[in-house]
C-alpha cells in the first residue's frame, strides 16, 4: 500500500504549506541514494510477490456473504503473538486499505527460479491466515478469498456491521454507498481518503459501463439525493452518467485486491532496462489476468479493475483535469483544495496519479527519445536539481522520470516526520514515490545500499497490473510467467529490444479494459524483438503469446528454458518432466486462456451470474446471486469439483491434474 508511518497525520489544509518542504527534501534524499548506490553491481535476481485477500463472513441462514470489518485485529495478532508461527512458515502479513483486507508476502525473498515453492508459499500464507482467522470465532462461517472485486461492494448488507453500530455518518469519504468502517484503522488511510477529496475539491468519481441486458435500466438507480453533507451530497447526480455504474469513494478502488511482483536487477543500468522492457507487458498481463466483471452490485461491460482504482485516488482538481467544477458555487476557480496563492505553479495533469507508466528511463543502446512520445508534465525545478548538483548528477532521461513523479503533491504528511536526516531517511522521497501508483514502479534502494552492502535490497522493478486469481495455482502461474520473462530479459538483455512508443502502451491499457479483451482484443505489440526492430502492429492475445516471431512463449520462455536445460525445444516438453511438470501446467493455463480454450476469471464469473435462476436480465447482482457466486469461488479456491465447476473453469486436463496433485505433495 505504500509508506506506513506512526505519528500525527495532518489534514490537507494543514499539510499543504509543507508540500514544497517534503518535495525538496525528498529530492535530496534521492540524490543521497543515487550517490551511494548508483555503482552497486552484482545483485542476484531476488524477487517476491504480494497477494491480497478479502475476509468474508457467510450467513447461510439468510443467503448472504458480507465483508468482515469486525475482526481486523487478526492483522495485529499475525504480526505479534503469531509472528513466530508466521516466520516459521516464511510468510508475512501487511495492512491494506480495507479493514477486511490482508496482504501477504513471503517473509524472505525468492532467489532465482523457485519452481513450485512459490505456489507452496502462497498455500502456506492462505493456510496460516485462514487458520488463525477462523479461530477468532468458531461459531461463524468465516472465509478468506483472493477475489479482485467484492461484487456487492457498496450495496445493502455488504458488510457485517448493522447501521446502528456504525460510529458516525461517513464523514471521511462522504460516500453515498460506503461507510467509513470499510477503511483500515491506521490513521494514514482515513487521512489519505479525506485529503484526496479535499485537494480534489470534489468527491472522487468513477463511471464504469454497465453490461447491457434486455432489462438493464438507463441509469444507476442506486444514486440518490441526500442531505448529510454539503456540497458533496449534491455532486453524485451531476457526476453519474447514463448506463454507467457510479462510484464515489476511494474504497471502491483501493478496496480491490491485486497480485504484484517485485524483481531485483543486478545493477542500475539493468534495472532501467528491465523497467522499460516490461512497459508493454503490463497492459497485456492485465488483460490476460482479467477477473473483475462486477462492481457495486452490477455486471460491468469491462473485465478489469484498473480504471476504478485510478479514479478512486484521482486527487486532481477540476482545473488540473481541464474540467469544469461540478458545483461552481463551491469551487469557482476549479482549484479544489490548492491554495489560490499557488495558482501560478499549477499545471494541467492529463492523468490520475494511479495510471499507466508514463516514461521510459533509457540508459541502454536500444532506447531513443522517440519512444517517449506522450505529453508528460514535469517539475522543472526538480529536473534541474537532479541534473545539476554536486552530489550525484543524473542523466536527462532518469531525471525526467523523477521530475514527472514530482508534479504530484504529498497526500499524507506526519507532523513528527517533517524534519528528517536526509543522509539516512527516505521517508520524504517515498511520500511522493509510493503515491505515484503506476503500472510499473522503479524502486531505488536506500542510502545504506552502498556497493559492498548486500544486506539491503538494490535496484528493483515492481510489476503492478496483475488481477488476483481465485486459486494459489493460478496466482503462482501468473507470477511464475512474469519471473520467466524477467529472467529472460536479464539473460538476453544484449539482444532483446522491447521498445514501442509509449502512446501505444497507453492505448493498450485502454484496450485491456474491454469485455473479453483476452480473446477479442487487439493490442499494439512488437513485430520482432530483434535489436534493430522498431515496428509494431495490432495483434490478438493468442498471437502475443504464441507467434513464432514475437510471441511471449517462443521469444522469452522457450529460449530461457533451453538456456536452463529444462527443455530441448519448447515449454510443452515440460509435461513429461518429473522436476518441472507443474511449470508446464502453469504455462498451459496461460496458453489456454489467451487462446480462448478456457474462460478468463472475469468471463466465468459473468456467465455464472447470467445463468443464475435469480438473475432478472437487469444487470444486477442480488444478495442471493452474490452468495452463490462467492460460494462457488470458495469451492474453486479449495479445488473442490463437487459441482463440476473445476472442469468448466480450467478445462478437463488441467482440472484432472489439479485434483490429483498439490504443490506440497510434489515438492522435493
Amino acid at each position: 500500500m505504500g509508506l506506513l508511518s506512526l505519528g500525527t497525520p495532518l489534514s490537507w489544509l494543514e499539510s499543504r504549506k509543507y508540500n514544497e518542504h517534503v518535495k525538496r527534501n525528498g529530492i535530496e534524499q534521492l540524490l543521497k541514494v543515487f550517490a551511494a548506490a548508483s555503482t552497486r553491481e552484482g545483485d542476484p535476481l531476488a524477487w517476491g510477490d504480494e497477494v491480497e485477500y478479502m475476509m468474508v463472513e457467510y450467513d447461510s441462514h439468510n443467503g448472504n456473504v458480507m465483508l468482515d470489518v469486525k475482526r481486523d485485529e487478526i492483522l495485529t495478532s499475525l504480526n505479534t503473538e503469531h509472528l513466530p508461527f508466521c516466520t516459521a512458515h516464511n510468510v508475512h502479513f501487511h495492512p491494506e486499505y480495507g479493514r477486511y483486507m490482508l496482504e501477504a508476502t513471503p517473509h524472505r525473498p525468492y532467489y532465482g527460479y523457485s519452481g513450485e515453492y512459490v505456489e507452496f508459499n502462497m498455500c502456506q500464507r492462505r493456510h496460516v491466515a485462514l487458520a488463525k482467522y477462523q479461530e477468532m470465532d468458531i461459531n461463524k462461517e468465516l472465509g478468506i478469498l483472493t477475489l479482485a472485486v467484492f461484487p456487492r461492494m457498496g450495496c445493502e448488507e455488504f458488510i457485517n456491521l448493522p447501521p446502528e453500530l456504525r460510529a458516525h455518518k461517513n464523514n471521511t469519504s462522504r460516500s453515498l454507498f460506503l461507510p467509513d468502517e470499510v477503511i483500515n484503522r491506521h490513521m494514514r488511510f482515513p487521512t489519505l481518503t479525506a485529503n484526496i477529496k479535499t485537494r480534489r475539491g470534489e468527491k472522487v468519481c468513477m463511471n464504469v459501463p454497465m453490461y447491457v441486458d434486455s432489462e438493464t435500466p438507463m441509469v444507476d438507480d442506486t444514486v440518490c439525493e441526500r442531505d448529510w453533507f454539503v456540497p458533496e451530497d449534491k455532486e453524485s447526480i451531476l457526476a453519474s452518467e447514463p448506463r454507467q455504474i457510479y462510484m464515489d469513494a476511494m474504497g471502491f478502488g483501493m478496496g480491490c485486491c491485486c497480485l504484484q511482483a517485485t524483481f531485483q536487477a543486478p545493477n542500475l543500468e539493468l534495472a532501467r532496462y528491465l523497467y522499460d522492457s516490461l512497459a508493454n507487458f503490463a497492459p497485456i498481463m492485465l488483460a490476460a489476468s482479467a477477473a473483475s466483471p462486477m462492481f457495486k452490485g452490477w455486471l460491468a461491460d469491462q473485465d478489469v479493475r484498473w480504471n476504478v482504482i485510478s479514479g478512486a485516488v484521482d486527487d486532481r482538481t477540476p482545473f488540473e483535469r481541464s474540467k469544469d467544477s461540478l458545483l461552481p458555487k463551491y469551487n469557482s476557480q476549479g482549484l479544489g483544495g490548492i491554495d489560490p496563492q499557488e495558482y501560478h505553479r499549477v499545471q494541467r495533469l492529463p492523468k490520475s496519479r494511479y495510471s499507466t507508466q508514463d516514461l521510459y528511463l533509457g540508459g541502454n543502446k536500444f532506447f531513443s527519445r522517440f519512444y517517449n512520445d506522450t505529453d508528460v508534465p514535469i517539475n522543472k525545478n526538480v529536473l534541474e536539481r537532479l541534473m545539476e548538483n554536486d552530489i550525484a548528477p543524473m542523466d536527462y532521461d532518469l531525471a525526467k522520470h523523477f521530475a514527472h513523479l514530482y508534479v504530484r503533491d504529498p497526500l499524507v504528511i506526519f507532523e513528527e516526520l517533517l524534519d528528517q536526516d536526509n543522509d539516512h531517511s527516505t521517508d520524504h522521497f517515498e511520500n511522493i514515490q509510493s503515491t505515484n501508483w503506476q503500472t510499473l514502479r522503479f524502486k531505488p534502494p536506500t542510502q545504506e545500499a552502498v556497493p559492498g552492502n548486500k544486506e539491503v535490497p538494490g535496484w528493483r522493478v515492481e510489476f503492478r497490473t496483475l488481477e488476483v486469481q481465485l486459486t494459489d495455482f493460478e496466482n503462482a502461474a501468473y507470477t511464475s510467467l512474469c519471473y520467466l520473462i524477467v529472467e529472460s530479459l536479464m539473460t538476453f538483455h544484449s539482444h532483446v529490444n522491447a521498445y514501442i512508443p509509449m502512446s501505444q502502451v497507453w492505448s493498450n491499457m485502454t484496450r485491456a479494459h474491454a469485455r473479453d479483451a483476452i480473446v477479442k482484443g487487439k493490442f499494439a505489440w512488437k513485430n520482432s524483438f530483434e535489436p534493430n526492430e522498431t515496428g509494431s502492429s495490432l495483434k490478438s492475445m493468442k498471437e502475443i503469446f504464441h507467434s513464432p516471431q514475437c510471441g511471449i512463449f517462443p521469444v522469452f520462455v522457450d529460449p530461457l528454458l533451453r538456456h536452463k536445460s529444462f527443455v530441448s525445444k519448447s515449454w510443452r516438453e515440460l509435461k513429461f518432466s518429473n522436476e518441472h511438470k507443474r511449470l508446464y501446467y502453469y504455462l498451459r493455463l496461460l496458453s489456454d486462456r489467451t487462446s480462448g480454450n478456457i474462460p478468463s476469471t472475469a468471463k466465468f464469473l459473468r456467465q455464472f451470474v447470467l445463468a443464475h435462476s435469480d438473475y432478472k436480465k437487469d444487470s444486477k447482482v442480488s444478495i442471493q446471486i452474490n452468495y452463490d457466486v462467492l460460494k462457488m469461488c470458495d469451492r474453486l479456491t479449495r479445488l473442490d469439483d463437487s459441482k463440476q465447476e473445476l472442469t468448466q473453469f480450467f478445462g478437463t486436463e488441467l482440472a484432472e491434474y489439479l485434483k490429483s496433485t498439490t504443490p506440497s505433495s510434489t515438492l522435493k
